[in-house]
C-alpha cells in the first residue's frame, strides 16, 4: 500500500533529530503529501499557525516546550484547527501513552514507527482543509 495515499495532507513533523525529522518528512512527500519542519516546541507551533497541517506527527522529547505542551495548546486554540495530532516517540512507557492521549494527542506511535500503520492512519485523515480558514 506504500505510495498510494488517497488524499493529499499538510503535514508537520516535529522532531529535535533533524536528520530523523527529514527522513520521515521525505517518506510522507513519498506518499503523496505536503511536508513541514519543526525541530523544538516553539517552532511546532510557528508552523502549525504558519502551515495549518492537518495532520501533525510529534516527537514527545522537544527542547524549550515539549510534544505534550505543543498538543495541549493546540487543542485550547481552535483557531489553529483540529489537525490529526500522532505522537511518534522514543517514550514507550505506559504512562507516557496515557499522558500524550490526555494532553491531546489523537494516537501514540514508539521509534521506529511502524511505517504501514503511520500510513494507515494518514490515509484515515480527514481533510479538514475547507474547515479552517487560511
Amino acid at each position: 500500500m506504500w505510495g498510494t495515499a488517497r488524499k493529499s495532507h499538510r503535514i508537520l513533523v516535529v522532531d529535535d533529530n533533524v536528520d530523523g525529522a527529514i527522513s520521515l518528512a521525505s517518506l510522507v512527500q513519498l506518499w503523496g503529501h505536503e511536508a513541514f519542519l519543526a525541530h523544538d516546541g516553539p517552532g511546532a507551533l510557528a508552523a502549525a499557525r504558519q502551515h495549518r497541517p492537518e495532520v501533525i506527527l510529534l516527537d514527545i522529547g522537544l527542547p524549550k516546550i515539549n510534544g505534550y505542551e505543543v498538543a495541549q495548546y493546540l487543542r485550547c486554540h481552535p483557531e489553529l484547527g483540529r489537525p490529526l495530532i500522532i505522537a511518534v516517540t522514543g517514550y514507550s512507557q505506559p504512562r507516557d501513552h496515557c499522558r500524550a492521549l490526555e494532553s491531546g494527542f489523537d494516537h501514540f506511535m514508539v521509534k521506529p514507527c511502524d511505517l504501514s500503520q503511520l500510513e494507515s492512519l494518514l490515509s484515515e485523515a480527514p481533510d479538514v482543509r475547507e474547515a479552517v480558514p487560511a
